[in-house]
């Protein structure tokens, strides 16, 4: 009997045939860079499974590549990359990874605003440059937490750990989600500090446009460890140029992994390479679960961690 065939799409944190043993066979893109689209359906012919991570988009071009294909187990906890409606018209189970990077992006999201608030980008620069010639009354001052409003768009885990650290630095929290809080409106014309946690859809693609950075406060400023198309880039750079947007804190970008060129020699915007998971522990968890998903799929059980049924 042939054994099922796996395919996982990058190099993981942890080697996948730890996890899946010798019952399978085992395709893997063992790179750093992004698959090629190409190869990409041309490797997913005959699999059973599949382990994408949020840069392989899985759609009816890819399902019709691979008609064999049974799971997709994706290697993130937002499953945007995936058109899981057509996935569950063919009967293919599609699961994330829930739960696991809570903490790690949470961090991420208060290093961008400690590094913004501190103005860390600068300085840092300016010692690199050698152009720091000794402590001034007026040098490159920053503002004060500590009584200071952090609107939370989204209530979730994240959003909840953020707010947790919050509490630490003597600030206000106020959020605004679906389902509680306030409405969007009112938290970005009370917050200082803007920080986004919440899913990418149709519903929060461009959330925030050029009508929402109007109503944040004047000297405000911007954090997205989320989804970058959650953010209209373009409005967002026309708001720094005008003054209006006090900075920006940046993990994830509209057209990853690009960046909108308006952004990127500003000194009031902190930009990183897409770090909120990157941590040991969390990678290695997220690539543990998704493949814990196809096990159970292969041993003839549901999915736990399954975003759809039939």
């Amino acid at each position: 009997m042939d054994k099922p065939r796996v395919f996982v799409t990058r190099k993981l944190a942890l080697d996948p045939r730890s996890l899946l043993g010798a019952g399978v066979e085992l395709d893997q893109h063992d790179e750093e860079p992004v698959i090629a689209r190409a190869e990409l359906l041309k490797r997913v012919r005959g699999v059973e499974a599949l382990l994408p991570t949020l840069a392989d988009r899985v759609d009816d071009e890819l399902l019709d590549a691979a008609p064999k294909l049974k799971i997709v187990a994706n290697h993130a906890v937002g499953y945007d990359n995936i058109d899981v409606p057509a996935c569950t018209r063919r009967g293919v189970w599609v699961t994330n990874t829930p739960g696991v990077l809570t903490d790690c992006t949470a961090d991420l999201a208060w290093t961008l605003i400690l590094s913004l608030v501190r103005r860390v980008r600068e300085g840092e620069r300016m010692m690199r440059e050698g152009k720091f010639a000794g402590w001034a009354p007026t040098m490159l001052l920053g503002r004060e937490l500590r009584g200071a409003t952090l609107g939370l768009i989204g209530h979730g885990r994240i959003a909840n750990a953020v707010e947790e650290r919050a509490k630490a630095f003597g600030m206000k929290v106020i959020h605004s989600s679906r389902s509680s809080g306030l409405k969007l409106h009112e938290l970005l014309q009370q917050s200082d500090i803007v920080s986004i946690h919440c899913p990418l859809n149709a519903q929060t693609r461009h959330l925030i446009g050029a009508k929402e950075l109007l109503q944040m406060k004047r000297g405000a400023q911007l954090i997205n460890t989320a989804r970058g198309p959650i953010v209209d880039e373009a409005a967002l750079v026309a708001s720094l140029e005008s003054g209006h947007l006090g900075g920006a804190g940046l993990d994830v970008f509209e057209e990853e992994p690009l960046v909108h060129q308006g952004l990127v020699g500003r000194d009031d915007v902190v930009l990183l390479p897409h770090l909120g998971s990157a941590t040991v522990e969390t990678r290695q968890a997220m690539a543990r679960i998704a493949l814990e998903q196809i096990l159970l799929f292969l041993a003839g059980k549901r999915p736990v961690t399954a975003v759809n049924s039939f």
